[in-house]
């Protein structure tokens, strides 16, 4: 799995907690939900002074299409884009096939097997040598075998149906991984527009501080050519211009490989001209984000589920090592017929049968099957860890999205308030060097904290649309499947 280069981009991968079946070793009970959701969270909604609010209602599921919450249809198409044709999701999906024929091939093979054969054999014999045919003299002859052949294996000690349910078990978690596959590309295709809207926002607003610098440039040189001011004054305003110029080619340049990864999410070529996306303007925070209990979150995370069948699958191995320790017995039939034509196989005398049964049990094969069943054992204990570690690490991804969203709220305002200060800072400056009173370097200095504040208010309202895709999927994303 390919994974955004944005950390709020959480691969969420879920499913109930169960008891491995046929097997003497428990599954670890999930842990319990301690601080998930703060209070301040719970208590009163997301209210900022500077923008929308949000409410967290609690013991809500997550929608199917819930990225349909940020009313853009343009979002919308793209996502529906991104399911169908992305390749990441195309592997997952021949995986799950994969395991699924793995799965029935592994059911096939605990059943009696019967096979069908038919040989036919020219031979030359040395007369010195006694020929099997009623005519001892000719030398040269044909036989013809048609025959059927039945066998089976009893499971005596439960091995062949663990080695089932290990099959199953593979089947289920490459389904859950296509479930998450799916999860992690819509919420990498949403955060790839939010961060597109943002660095468009933030260009804006560059362009508009580079456009500034241009002309307060030219006014300094006409005032010095006046004798107003000196080189110096021109210098600092030649480096603001500079300086904004550098900031809008690196805002073009990062866009530009956002832009590409977005692409590749679509599945498409990264020199493929993608349709019109939304501006930020035009993505609407959600009113409402979903909050379900510890026992829904671990149903609906499709990596919670993914390591539970995991975990059912190592302990079905165990028991797969075990019964390979112990005796084998194994059942056949053979019944055909042998003739010189074709057409004589199956008349009186030349049909015959054959029935054998016979015990197997290992001897000595050098310690390689003990050794085989502590490796299962020790695969088990691994599969128990990592369920324990995957179901804490849910919990702590729907603490860590409910506490960014709580912190967002305050740092937009802090945000929108330096935005305003430093434009009016900027603007009294701006004012003072037209008129003779100021000199550049306040209003280089202003511009840059102008500059600064702005990208700052820009990326706190991107940060709220970012973190509202950051719950919706640590809560499992719940994307059932491709759009038709």
């Amino acid at each position: 799995m390919r994974a955004y280069l944005t950390p709020l981009a959480l691969v969420c991968l879920a499913s109930p907690a169960f008891a491995a079946k046929g097997d003497s070793t428990n599954v670890p009970v999930p842990p319990t939900l301690v601080g998930t959701a703060p209070e301040t969270v719970l208590s009163k909604p997301i209210a900022p002074a500077s923008g929308p609010a949000q409410t967290v209602v609690a013991a809500e599921r997550v929608a199917p299409s819930w990225w349909h919450a940020f009313g853009s249809i343009a979002l919308d198409t793209l996502v529906d884009r991104a399911l169908l044709a992305n390749n990441d999701i195309a592997v997952a999906k021949a995986n799950l096939a994969q395991a699924h024929e793995l799965a029935r091939a592994a059911r096939g093979g605990a059943l009696p097997q019967a096979d069908l054969g038919y040989n036919v054999e020219r031979q030359r014999l040395s007369r010195t040598l006694s020929s099997p045919l009623n005519d001892p003299a000719p030398t040269v002859f044909s036989l013809h075998t048609a025959q059927v052949s039945v066998s089976y294996a009893p499971d005596l000690f439960g091995g062949n149906a663990a080695r089932v349910r290990s099959a199953k078990a593979a089947e289920r978690v490459a389904a859950e991984r296509l479930v998450g596959q799916r999860n992690m590309i819509v919420a990498n295709t949403i955060l790839a527009v939010i961060q597109n809207a943002m660095l468009e926002a933030q260009e804006t607003a560059a362009s508009t501080a580079l456009n500034s610098n241009r002309e307060l440039l030219d006014l300094t040189r006409r005032r010095e050519a006046l004798g107003a001011v000196g080189k110096a004054d021109v210098a600092a305003q030649e480096l603001a211009l500079a300086s904004a110029e550098t900031t809008l080619a690196g805002l073009e340049r990062v866009r530009r490989t956002n832009l590409a990864v977005l692409s590749v999410l679509l599945g498409e070529d990264p020199g493929t001209n993608l349709p019109s996306l939304p501006a930020l303007a035009d993505l609407r925070l959600p009113d409402r984000l979903p909050l379900v209990l510890p026992s829904d979150l671990l149903a609906q995370r499709p990596d919670v589920a993914a390591a539970a069948a995991t975990l059912e699958g190592a302990g079905a191995d165990v028991k797969v090592a075990i019964a390979a320790r112990l005796p084998v017995l194994s059942l056949s039939a053979t019944a055909g017929g042998t003739a010189q034509t074709f057409s004589d196989m199956f008349r009186d005398g030349n049909p015959f049968w054959t029935l054998l049964g016979g015990l197997t049990a290992p001897l000595f094969h050098g310690g390689a099957l003990k050794h085989q069943q502590k490796a299962a054992e020790a695969a088990l204990e691994a599969a128990k860890a990592n369920y324990r570690a995957t179901a804490l690490q849910s919990f702590a991804d729907v603490s860590n999205a409910l506490t960014a969203l709580a912190t967002d709220g305050d740092a937009l305002d802090a945000a929108k308030r330096a935005d305003d200060a430093a434009s009016r800072n900027l603007d009294y400056a701006q004012r003072r060097l037209r008129i003779g009173v100021g000199g550049t370097f306040d209003v280089y200095v202003a511009n840059a904290a102008a500059q600064s504040a702005r990208s700052q208010a820009i990326s706190a309202i991107a940060m709220r649309l970012s973190d509202s895709v950051a719950l919706f999927t640590a809560l499992g994303g719940n994307v059932q499947a491709e759009p038709k």
